[in-house]
């Protein structure tokens, strides 16, 4: 896959060094457009014809259960396998550590496993949408008319395109790591394998009930596009704003070194991500 940032600054004749934005280089030629122009004092007003996202919200945990039960993708025959083994070293407190390493849940496991709160912020041209729980959930939703790169890199999240139609926002994501899981729970998923698909509706049910709308597909572990829909409960109280969450500070603690600087002391883990009791 290209890296654009690294071939505008090849041409440009510059290295790749830290603290380098593109933009401080990458500036436009005498007469060309900017590539992305300051926005207008219309599209900031326009973000108020927008409906309502604003706020803290919830996952809403029974009724992914239910979905569980009555909705499972439809895993090929391998995949079901893993499944099934997943599902028997829980009953058995030996969980798979799915998301131990610290490393972002990504897309699609973060709209279909995760219980922690999220945030969702408009502005002209593009939907945020940030998390707290690994210190890395943020998902770019751009909305400004463009279409899907020629040839993007893969990330945790993809490249999300979205458009308004009405009061629905519908996503188009590609470009996801193939390590990505299809997560049913914390403890049972697939990595997707590469070639995955997702699109998404995203729309208030009511006004302070969100639903995402998911169509995966993942020709990889899936027999056929898996359509699922997950809820969220909107958060108005301010002392359940979102807070800061970094994944990798539940494995350390507070101490002190030989010189009396405070630092982080690693804390022992087992492998199911439990902490290793002292001896």
């Amino acid at each position: 896959m290209r890296n654009i940032r690294r071939e505008v600054l090849a041409l440009l004749g510059l290295s790749l060094m830290p603290g380098v934005a593109l933009a401080q280089v990458a500036k436009p030629a005498a007469g060309k457009p900017v590539i992305n122009p300051p926005p207008t004092a219309k599209e900031w007003a326009d973000l108020a014809k927008l409906p309502d996202w604003t706020g803290v919200w919830t996952h809403v945990r029974s009724d992914q259960d239910r979905q569980m039960k009555t909705n499972p993708p439809p895993w090929n025959e391998k995949a079901a396998k893993v499944i099934e083994w997943q599902y028997a070293e829980e009953r058995a407190g030996r969980p798979p550590p799915l998301f131990q390493n610290c490393l972002p849940e990504a897309m699609p496991a973060w709209m279909l496993v995760t219980h922690n709160a999220m945030e969702i912020i408009f502005s002209p041209g593009r939907v945020t949408m940030l998390g707290e729980s690994d210190s890395a959930r943020l998902r770019r939703i751009y909305t400004d008319g463009r279409g899907h790169s020629e040839d993007p890199d893969p990330t945790f999240h993809g490249e999300s395109i979205g458009k308004w139609e009405g009061d629905t926002l519908h996503v188009d994501t590609i470009a996801m790591h193939p390590q990505n899981y299809i997560a049913i729970s914390e403890a049972q998923g697939i990595p997707n394998g590469g070639d995955m698909h997702i699109k998404e509706k995203m729309f208030l049910q009511k006004p302070e009930v969100w639903a995402d709308e998911l169509t995966i597909t993942a020709p990889k572990v899936l027999t056929k596009p898996w359509v699922t829909t997950r809820i969220y409960y909107r958060q108005r109280l301010r002392r359940l704003d979102i807070v800061e969450g970094t994944c990798l500070e539940g494995y350390f603690r507070p101490a002190v070194d030989k010189d009396g600087y405070p630092v982080w002391e690693k804390i022992s883990h087992d492998p199911y991500g439990n902490r290793t009791p002292p001896k």
